[in-house]
């Protein structure tokens, strides 16, 4: 299933398209020089806004939570990207503790861990869910929709090492974003691998930092298709000491936005965009579509009214919102069954394994759709993200899905340059 695209016969994007298939070799080869000098993510999800004149992503996860919405078809890429991500990481590796977000309640998140640990058990291990929880004393099976269930069970700490009762891992894998901070219960673990490693959570990583090392990673990739590279790589601007409650750091929020407006609109004149520039106001760490803000000129920055700063004053688990990423507002034209949408790419390791569309009837082209009301449609990969079809035109299935994949395995460059710095 590919969407209707409102662009599917214009001339920018089937210039960029064209350009990613022209190149592939010379992609592909960039790629795996980048895969020798670093680490990939075990796994991440990236969300990609197609303009019709720019294709670039807007958000990075680096512990997804919707492998629920992936493809039944995608399962054998995810499997043997698994195993080739455990390989490197632990490969001796015969248990593997998966550790959660703190639901028990959201029904579709747990979906997403039974289909993880069903993915990593595929893959050849013995896998068991930790909670994190402190009303969890004992296993907890919770019933899913189409009679699947998943069994939590309380973490127990035994000197320097984490596991369950009877079960001891070697591995650790996350899929928690650690809003709130690292529990001591995992601190100072010893000769146990934890994936992602504990700097890449949301305590400690930040979204601008990300968009700096994606800067860098897509000047790179531009200079081998010979684009500007704003074609590919957001705008962004970054302001610390902000209490939206208070005002505090208002009116650094104000320059920013006027100065990325700014340059932003000289961009669209030189591309010859007739649209209105908009940025994106979001917190600088965290997730879950919270702390968001859609602006059109410095003046609406002033003018938030109480409700929208309380909106904007925090997000997930409750935590302030001190620091901001001003980012640049690319729209999406394209659409599922007449309603907007966004595709949503998966990678393990340095592999794609699938994706979906997000899809919302509620909102429009230029807001954000990671909100209550939103829908999941599986893309419907043939084999996957990687495997263009030269013979095809470039915006093709096979081909917008190649280009998919570029930028996403682009943003996973960064997310790698990100981590390594921060350690």
């Amino acid at each position: 299933m590919i969407p209707r695209l409102a662009t599917a016969l214009t001339a920018p994007l089937l210039e960029l398209e064209g350009r990613l298939l022209a190149r592939a070799p010379e992609i592909e080869q960039w790629f795996r020089a980048q895969w020798q000098d670093h680490t990939p993510p075990f796994y991440a999800s990236v969300d990609l806004r197609n303009s019709g004149y720019k294709l670039a992503p807007v958000d990075t996860n680096l512990f997804p939570g919707g492998f629920n919405n992936l493809s039944d078809s995608m399962l054998p890429l995810a499997v043997q990207a698994a195993m080739m991500a455990i390989e490197r990481i632990c490969p001796d590796a015969k248990n593997l503790l998966l550790i959660p977000e703190n639901h028990t309640r959201n029904l579709f998140y747990l979906a997403n861990v039974a289909r993880l640990a069903g993915i990593l058990g595929r893959a050849g291990l013995n896998v068991r869910i930790g909670s994190l929880l402190p009303e969890i004393e004992t296993a907890t099976a919770i019933d899913l929709p189409g009679d699947e269930r998943v069994m939590l069970e309380p973490l127990r700490r035994h000197d320097g090492r984490l596991g369950l009762e009877g079960f001891d891992p070697c591995a650790i894998l996350l899929n928690n974003d650690l809003s709130a901070g690292v529990p001591e219960i995992l601190g100072g673990l010893e000769e146990q691998v934890v994936i992602p490693p504990l700097a890449a959570g949301w305590h400690a990583r930040r979204k601008s930092r990300h968009f700096a090392a994606y800067e860098e990673a897509g000047r790179a990739l531009a200079g081998i298709l010979g684009i500007d590279p704003w074609l590919i790589v957001p705008e962004f601007e970054r302001c610390g000491s902000v209490n939206f409650r208070s005002r505090e750091g208002q009116e650094c929020l104000v320059n920013s936005v006027d100065t990325l407006l700014f340059r932003i609109r000289s961009k669209y004149r030189e591309h010859g965009i007739e649209e209105e520039p908009f940025v994106v106001v979001k917190a600088d760490a965290g997730t879950y579509g919270m702390g968001i803000l859609m602006v059109r000129s410095p003046e609406e920055v002033r003018e938030l009214n109480r409700k929208q700063r309380n909106k904007m004053a925090v997000v997930k688990e409750g935590l302030e919102v001190s620091e901001v990423i001003i980012q640049e507002g690319v729209r999406t034209v394209e659409t599922v069954d007449e309603h907007v949408a966004e595709p949503v790419i998966y990678m393990i390791d340095r592999y794609v394994v699938g994706g979906f569309y997000r899809v919302h009837a509620g909102r429009g082209r230029d807001e954000n759709l990671n909100a209550p009301g939103m829908e999941f449609r599986p893309l419907a990969f043939e084999a996957s993200c990687s495997l263009p079809d030269a013979c095809a035109s470039p915006d093709a299935p096979a081909n917008r899905y190649y280009a998919y994949g570029v930028i996403a395995r682009l943003a996973l460059v960064a997310a790698a340059l990100e981590l390594e710095r921060g350690e």
